[in-house]
């Protein structure tokens, strides 16, 4: 790896071209390059091990001269990490241990050969496949945002400048403020953090705002369950992040930023603080960057953990040093955001998209997409789902196409029931809403909403009434409890779906459940309140069997929730014991030798341990 740096900061645009230029002409496209995935997952996998182990026998070899390697982060396919890219062949080698490295070198680097075992297998055809970008979890991804993290070091600025990078700050220096939000106005650029507000109309609000102080602020908070694409993208590319939040600041008119990152994502924490270090002294970031006379520094803000925080006046509470609670939305943050002056908040992938607007302008942007959400964006796919990992799609693909073609349908060959969009405020999409187009409107109409971008996959054996409960329970811990609707409003719900789920439901509940989804929609303060009610409503309306199931005839039809289940041992049984010795409650015994075991109902506690032991199908739930 060729490491350039430079003797003084960066004067100007031509500067930096002259510089990227120059990195270029040391590095050869055709030299063999390993890129190791060291992501949090990749990382708790052994990615470092595997890096390392590379290191140690490409030297063995006298191949550390002739072979790079980079560290890189996340590739998306989380599932098969940690994951090894063999460029420019673009040999994909997945879930690879330090003890394969010797024979990826061996076979791969010194003879030009795959090694068969290490290739990825499509499950449906048996086919070893060679090539990265033949692999059908790629297939139908546009990978603008994220595909660089496969490509660079984030920790060497010199790799993020080698594919284009702050080539759109050089140009966006030598636009005006108003130009660039009007570009960034006409790509149709909406929000990535959940509300999908348009972009460029906030940009303009803060500018407009009266005060000569502003801010920006990078949202990577990121609390919602299954969601880990802000986190991947900030410990990836944090340069791309910081590039995006330099052209805002500028057209803007503010001269202070910071990054609120979640305290629980170290990785992401250090790598933004090596890039914001390395920015600087480059002269990206700080006095004059360019020679533009464009003065402007980022901060680091380490977040306690409170979901609350992901909403905007919550932020920037905490960041003052106060209580993580909202504000009323009467005052918008545009006027008096951070320490009461306009302020400018957006979240990680959201600024990670202004450079690519500013370099291949708003028309090619806005032809991606749908038209009212336009671009990509990135997805999380979770749960019950062969391949799990980080997706970026176009907008108006479907939830088919992510879940069967890209995600390779559900786990172990089971019904698809839902899938959750949204985080825990979201929703949940039944089979029948399957071919839905993926964007901010439609998914609002489907009763759920984008969030910020966390998919949940769910099959038949889950129960939606326990489900919502889940969700619901999830929001009311993390409530900051400031105002009543919020407050009561889940308690209240978490009440009836624990009612529900252990055989106390009555009638009325479902219709009190959609009562009081009404009255938090209108009256709570926030957004963590007023879509709280998501999980609950869209369960309620495409699974409303299920809570009828549960409230009138007492039985949980997916054998989830225990106070509505029973298991009974079939006349089939050959009496081999291993319930017997399974059950801590005693409730199985013999009535004779070789004939079936009795389950006393009275003792049973519904743990499942039973059912788990038998071998021969012999037990059944109700």
């Amino acid at each position: 790896m060729i490491s350039v740096r430079v003797a003084n900061k960066l004067d100007s645009a031509a500067a930096l071209e002259d510089l990227r230029k120059s990195i270029l002409a040391r590095r050869d496209p055709n030299k063999t390059c390993v890129t190791v995935c060291n992501s949090t997952g990749c990382h708790t996998l052994g990615g470092e091990k595997v890096a390392e182990a590379f290191r140690q026998e490409m030297a063995r070899h006298n191949l550390d001269v002739k072979v790079d390697m980079r560290v890189t982060g996340c590739h998306g396919f989380c599932e098969r990490g940690p994951i090894v890219v063999i460029k420019p062949q673009n040999i994909f080698y997945t879930r690879v241990t330090a003890k394969d490295v010797p024979d990826i070198v061996s076979e791969t680097l010194r003879n030009g050969k795959p090694v068969e075992r290490l290739l990825y297998q499509d499950p449906s055809t048996g086919e070893r496949i060679v090539h990265e970008g033949d692999v059908p979890f790629y297939k139908k991804q546009k990978r603008l945002i994220f595909g660089n993290n496969g490509n660079i070091n984030p920790n060497i600025i010199e790799d993020y400048v080698t594919v284009g990078g702050y080539s759109a700050l050089g140009k966006a220096l030598a636009m005006s403020p108003d130009d660039i939000i009007s570009e960034v106005k006409k790509s149709g650029l909406r929000g990535r953090g959940g509300a999908g507000f348009p972009t460029g109309l906030k940009w303009e609000s803060t500018r407009r705002a009266h005060g000569d102080i502003k801010y920006v602020i990078c949202n990577c908070d990121e609390g919602d369950p299954g969601a880990f694409m802000d986190r991947s993208l900030m410990e990836g590319n944090p340069q791309s992040v910081l590039e995006g939040m330099i052209i805002g600041a500028y057209a803007i008119g503010a001269h202070e930023g910071y990054i609120y990152i979640r305290n629980e994502y170290p990785l992401a924490v250090r790598n933004a603080s090596i890039a914001i270090q390395q920015a600087e002294e480059f002269g990206l970031l700080g006095k004059d960057i360019l020679g533009s006379g464009f003065d402007f520094t980022v901060e680091i803000s380490r977040g306690g953990g409170a979901f609350v925080c992901g909403e905007s006046t919550a932020l920037m509470a905490s960041l003052e040093g106060e209580v993580g609670e909202p504000k009323a939305k009467y005052v918008h943050t545009s006027e008096r955001g951070l320490w009461d002056r306009p302020t400018n908040l957006n979240n990680v992938e959201t600024w990670a998209n202004v450079p690519l607007i500013i370099n291949n302008g708003a028309d090619w942007y806005s032809r991606m997409g749908t038209a009212g959400s336009k671009g990509t964006k990135l997805f999380a796919l979770v749960g019950k789902i062969n391949n799990t990992g980080l997706v970026e799609v176009p907008m108006g693909i479907t939830l088919r196409e992510i879940i069967y073609d890209i995600g390779g349908g559900i786990l172990g060959g089971k019904k698809f029931k839902a899938v959750q969009t949204g985080g825990p405020s979201g929703g949940c999409i039944p089979e029948s809403q399957l071919d839905l187009p993926v964007d901010f409107d439609e998914l609002v109409k489907a009763g759920s909403m984008m969030g910020s971008g966390a998919m949940i996959i769910m099959d038949e054996d889950n129960c939606m009434v326990d489900i919502a409960k889940y969700f619901i329970s999830f929001l009311e811990e993390e409530s900051c409890g400031k105002c009543v609707p919020c407050r009561e409003g889940i308690k209240r719900m978490r009440e009836v779906l624990t009612d529900i789920t252990e055989g106390r439901g009555t009638e009325g509940d479902i219709e009190l459940l959609e009562h009081l989804s009404l009255v938090m929609r209108d009256a709570s303060l926030c957004a963590l309140g007023s879509t709280a009610p998501n999980p609950v409503a869209s369960t309620i309306r495409y699974f409303r069997d299920e809570y009828e199931a549960h409230i009138k005839d007492k039985r949980c039809p997916a054998g989830v929730c225990k106070g509505l289940i029973h298991y009974y041992i079939l006349d089939k049984c050959p009496g081999c014991g291993l319930c017997v010795k399974a059950c801590p409650q005693q409730a199985i015994t013999f009535v004779a030798k070789k004939q079936p075991v009795i389950l006393d109902q009275s003792k049973c506690i519904q743990c499942g341990a039973c059912f788990d032991a038998c071998r021969l199908s012999s037990i059944k739930v109700e």
